[in-house]
């Protein structure tokens, strides 16, 4: 096998540099290799199928997962949902966010600092909806970080959120960014 050393490679105006049919570029055996921003890094997923609820003003883990970035100039972007069921009494509201370890980061707008809610204005209302939220967060860390995907009653004992809904599927995906 032959080594060919250079500082750069390009292909003339107008054509693209390729691979030969049925060959490989190995751009991981020897060294690094530096991705353009907004290029995915790395996925991680994190599942549970068993319902679970709570009534609870205090934050529930309805799913986690857990990343180790490779530069602290990474972002990482999640996604969750669940499948879930919520009751509450006059005035009282669900909330669901996402947390990075302890930390509550999607922060909204509202007084509670949730990214989402769901609020019955009616005592004994009653719903079952498909919950989505997504969120880009910056962690600046190289250190092993779990986000959980979380819901509470803001009124405890008011309402009661049910997520995994008849035990399907709830999800969390982690994918880093380059910065």
């Amino acid at each position: 096998m032959s080594t060919l050393t250079v500082k750069e490679l390009a292909a003339p105006t107008g054509f693209d540099l390729k691979i030969a049919a049925g060959e490989t570029l190995d751009l991981k055996s020897q060294g690094t290799v530096t991705m353009p921003a907004g290029a995915i890094l790395q996925v991680v997923q994190g599942t549970v199928a068993t319902e679970a609820s709570t009534n609870s003003n205090s934050y529930q883990t309805i799913v986690s997962a857990s990343i180790t970035p490779s530069s602290s100039s990474s972002k990482i972007y999640i996604t969750a949902g669940t499948s879930a069921y919520f009751t509450t009494t006059a005035g009282s509201r669900n909330e669901w966010t996402i947390f990075r370890d302890s930390t509550n980061v999607a922060t909204g707008t509202s007084s509670t600092s949730t990214l989402r809610t769901g609020t019955r204005n009616n005592a004994g209302d009653a719903n079952k909806a498909s919950v989505n939220v997504a969120w880009l967060d910056s962690p600046s860390s190289t250190s092993a970080i779990t986000y959980a995907f979380k819901a509470r009653n803001n009124d405890a004992g008011a309402g009661t959120f049910y997520w995994s809904n008849d035990n399907s599927v709830s999800e969390i995906i982690l994918m880093e960014v380059a910065g």
